[in-house]
């Protein structure tokens, strides 16, 4: 299992053996390699948090039922859950039309957000004129 001292940057195949040609294909990844997560409740449609996956934590992801991420600040793997027990179950994940998104939409015990609130956005508002018709 990865620690925070010991980056799990073990993945030496290439993309497309890890997450299969087509998928592999249609992601348009930045330049390090990630492309950005959306996490939504797939009940209530609440957007939870947004990290960042590469080809193995998609792989992942895909594979284990539970939502993995590579932290890029701390450049390893971690799977959502395994420290805090706040666990992110896969419903289902999608691609954007453009390749460079993914919304993975999940079933989360308890906060999603690391400083302990549901959701990464609560209580983060910015002032916004609100547009209409």
């Amino acid at each position: 299992m990865p620690t925070h001292s010991e980056p799990d940057r073990t993945h030496t195949s290439s993309p497309s053996s890890v997450i299969g040609p087509e998928i592999a294909a249609r992601l348009k990844r930045d330049a390090a390699g990630l492309v950005a997560a959306v996490v939504q409740q797939h009940d209530s449609g609440e957007v939870l948090m947004l990290g960042w996956m590469d080809d193995e934590a998609l792989h992942r992801t895909l594979t284990t039922g539970r939502v993995t991420f590579y932290s890029r600040s701390r450049s390893e793997y971690w799977r959502k859950g395994d420290t805090s027990g706040h666990v992110q179950w896969v419903k289902s994940v999608a691609l954007d039309c453009d390749g460079d998104a993914l919304l993975v939409r999940v079933d989360q015990v308890g906060a999603a957000c690391h400083t302990g609130t549901r959701t990464c956005f609560d209580g983060r508002g910015l002032p916004a004129v609100v547009g209409g018709e």
